[in-house]
């Protein structure tokens, strides 16, 4: 009986891992239980921007504190099941491997997505403590659970570890950009003019910020013609800051498309020669069974 018991209990746990964990589905796709916490991370983020909207009626924003709760309770439960199901990976096996598997990324991720707003509210039994606002923004952490399902997050962040270097150059440039203008400004407007909008380099820095990434909210603007001129060539240099890292990750981005392209066709390839030399020892083994059959002599023949 207890064997048994330990038998099925075996045999849901591997079921219930196949289904949570990406990796270890055979099928290509997200399982129908990925499914569902995507779409519960969904429905928490509309929770989330309903709870702030002042306007809502006191019922339904009860309805709206009932239903955080369900969200928050069926994330307690998936953390739970991921911990139960994590020894179907040998390298998570037993107390210590299962610690290991707490203590990863995407596992704090999926703690800090429920278990501090649950805290908090079980002490402070009020939806709208000030605390409870702030610990609700960590339910962007939730994010990280549709990366995990999701191949192009991955991608992204290849294409980013792949062109991190020329990335930090090109920020390295647009943020001594930023200085210089603020710097120039600072000291026509500012210094020149005794304007008091540009009367600090701090503050010419938000005109430089505005301006390098092609806002240009028109709150601060020079009036000086040389700072005009100054300005025109900050605003022609902008362009060439955003389009510059804009570049090198799209750069990035599809060599690392073609990358993943090249060593699924190359995997195909393999397993097309791989059955193709199995069916070609298959006919060997055939033509040998043919010609053995033919060498033997017949059944019940008589001699000479």
């Amino acid at each position: 009986m207890v064997v048994h018991q330990v038998a099925v209990q075996a045999g849901l746990r591997s079921r219930l891992y196949t289904q949570l964990e990406p990796h270890a589905r055979n099928k290509p796709g997200v399982s129908l239980a990925n499914v569902a916490v995507v779409v519960l991370v969904v429905v928490s983020f509309i929770l989330f921007a309903l709870e702030t909207e002042p306007e809502i009626p006191a019922v339904v924003r009860d309805q709206l504190g009932w239903a955080n709760w369900l969200v928050l309770g069926l994330f307690a439960l998936e953390y739970v099941l991921r911990l139960w199901t994590c020894g179907e990976d040998p390298r998570y096996r037993g107390f210590s491997g299962r610690v290991r598997y707490a203590l990863s990324f995407y596992e704090l991720a999926d703690l800090a997505a429920f278990l501090p707003e649950m805290i908090w509210l079980l002490l402070s039994h009020s939806q709208d403590d000030p605390m409870v606002m702030f610990l609700r923004a960590l339910r962007l952490v939730r994010l990280v659970k549709i990366a995990r399902f999701v191949p192009a997050f991955e991608i992204l962040g290849a294409a980013i570890r792949r062109a991190r270097k020329q990335l930090l150059a090109a920020m390295a440039f647009a943020f001594a950009l930023v200085f210089v203008a603020a710097v120039l400004l600072y000291m026509i407007e500012g210094v020149g003019a005794g304007r008091a909008q540009f009367g600090s380099i701090p503050r010419a820095l938000w005109w430089s910020i505005a301006t390098l990434t092609t806002v240009g909210y028109g709150d601060i603007y020079p009036v000086t013609p040389l700072g005009k001129l100054a300005a025109s060539v900050v605003v022609v240099a902008g362009v060439g800051v955003v389009a510059l890292p804009t570049g090198i990750f799209a750069s990035a981005f599809s060599d690392e498309l073609r990358q993943r392209e090249q060593a699924r066709l190359a995997i195909l390839e393999e397993i097309r020669d791989d059955i193709e030399d199995a069916q070609d020892a298959l006919e060997e083994v055939q033509e040998a069974m043919i010609d053995g059959a033919q060498d033997r002599p017949t059944a019940g023949a008589v001699g000479p």
